[in-house]
């Protein structure tokens, strides 16, 4: 492994993982998301309080098909719809949910190239910091006309305070966790601040809302990274 591959997973300026990042992406959540196996078994148990035994799910950020695989390995009903803006990634994805082929369609894209549904819910993990933040809340406007009345929607994604000192803090501790090689820490630091948009808590709970979500809880927090499950 070079010191290339302990740098943070970070898109190119178009939104999209280019081929060498979606090779190795799956290296990079279980070691850089604290509880990353959890997280999808909370997931899929909060989405299947609703969704039902022969249920559609949309996946926005589905490229790697970590989440689409742990999904359909948990309910062999349900159909999936995934959508990522790299081929490169969708073609991973297609590798892990080979299995599950018959109830996965990709779709190379961003929200707009999804199915308008209506889905018995949707799952957005560990995407919404690459959204800009002109487009965050018509992003999940978009996720919620396309989810049934009461739906549910998983979304988890890198968010702490803005204001500094925190900020600077917790970009800190998040290059900690993930084992960045120190030769490289300066540098993962400045990716993050600079290539990701996080917002604080308290703004992913108000999007949520403003976009016509109910009941939002938070439901996941691991460090650097908090995880909301919501109702269309």
């Amino acid at each position: 492994m070079t010191d290339e591959d302990h740098l943070p997973n970070v898109p190119d300026s178009g939104g999209a993982f280019n081929s060498a990042h979606a090779r190795t992406y799956a290296e990079g959540p279980p070691r850089q998301v604290p509880g990353f196996a959890g997280l999808h078994r909370m997931s899929s148990m909060l989405l299947a309080e609703r969704v039902p035994l022969q249920g559609s799910l949309l996946v926005l950020g589905a490229g790697g098909g970590l989440e689409l695989k742990s999904f359909a390995d948990d309910h062999a009903g349900w159909t999936f719809d995934g959508v990522d803006p790299s081929a490169d990634m969708l073609r991973v994805a297609e590798q892990n949910v080979e299995l599950h082929s018959a109830r996965v369609r990709l779709h190379e894209g961003f929200i707009d190239s999804a199915p308008m549904g209506p889905f018995d819910g949707a799952a957005c993990l560990l995407t919404l910091h690459f959204v800009p933040r002109e487009q965050r809340l018509d992003t999940l406007c978009q996720i919620q006309r396309r989810l049934a009345p009461g739906a549910p929607f998983v979304v988890a994604h890198i968010s702490f305070p803005q204001t500094e000192p925190e900020r600077s803090l917790w970009i800190a501790r998040h290059v900690a966790f993930a084992g960045i090689n120190p030769a490289n820490e300066e540098r993962a630091k400045r990716a993050i601040a600079t290539k990701l948009t996080i917002l604080s808590p308290e703004e992913d709970e108000a999007l949520l809302r403003g976009a016509g979500f109910s009941n939002v809880s938070l439901f996941y927090a691991g460090l650097s990274f908090r995880g909301w499950v919501a109702y269309a």
